[in-house]
């Protein structure tokens, strides 16, 4: 068995229970980003990238005949729109940096406007309302909470891209509904990993927070006029 098929087949004994080994590493890529992005380095997004298409597997387990009888179509979903969406956050992020000469971060902190609030908070809802039904169709188990991880995982990664420091208030509203549901599906490396991915939000949080208070304010333009009569 090659390593390819080795990581698709090895199993672990958990509880009397199997678990993938590819839950286990996908989960592993997931918090590596998580770590990076904290640090506003540019290789949040690849890393990220490689651990949505492990977990892409996991999650759809009729599919790829995986222990978990339960398909999650939108935990399996919002891991292609993960990767489309970390595309976007790698470009911006990376072009962030190339203008900083290399030697900043790769994207500086602030909170989104009232607008860009109302319009993640307006994405939510409609999202939400519009993948619940798609899920249950599909036959989703657990649709609604589903539809939520779904929409929410993506906003938040969004906002990551964009700086937004309200990302990872987005990531800890995700974690708390996505716990409770992959323990009853018995994705249970998932479900600790969405713990530590909680009390570690709480942390990236705190120090966006610091960083977005930290960046020096934009400047002013003096007024024509003003400028004149002081000359």
């Amino acid at each position: 068995m090659g390593p390819l098929g080795w990581l698709l087949d090895a199993q672990l004994q958990v509880a009397g229970s199997p678990v993938l080994v590819r839950e286990i590493v996908g989960n592993v890529f997931g918090l590596a980003s998580a770590l990076l992005g904290l640090r506003r380095l540019v290789w949040a997004w690849p890393i990220g990238m490689i651990g949505n298409a492990l977990l892409f597997t996991v999650f759809l387990g009729g599919v790829f005949v995986t222990p978990q009888a339960h398909d999650l179509y939108g935990q399996a979903g919002r891991q292609v729109f993960f990767f489309a969406v970390s595309l976007y956050g790698w470009w911006r992020w990376s072009r962030n940096r190339r203008a900083g000469g290399g030697e900043q971060p790769a994207v500086a902190p602030r909170w989104a406007t009232g607008r860009e609030r109302l319009g993640l908070l307006a994405a939510a809802l409609v999202g939400t309302a519009a993948a619940y039904p798609v899920l249950a169709a599909l036959g989703s188990w657990g649709p609604l909470p589903d539809a939520w991880i779904l929409v929410g995982s993506l906003l938040a990664t969004y906002g990551m891209a964009r700086g937004w420091v309200e990302f990872w208030l987005v990531w800890i509203a995700v974690d708390a509904v996505g716990v409770p549901l992959l323990l009853r599906g018995g994705f249970y490396p998932s479900a600790a990993m969405y713990l530590v991915y909680g009390g570690f939000c709480v942390a990236g949080l705190a120090a966006w927070w610091r960083a977005s208070r930290a960046a020096p304010p934009a400047r002013t333009p003096i007024p024509p006029r003003y400028s004149e009569a002081v000359a």
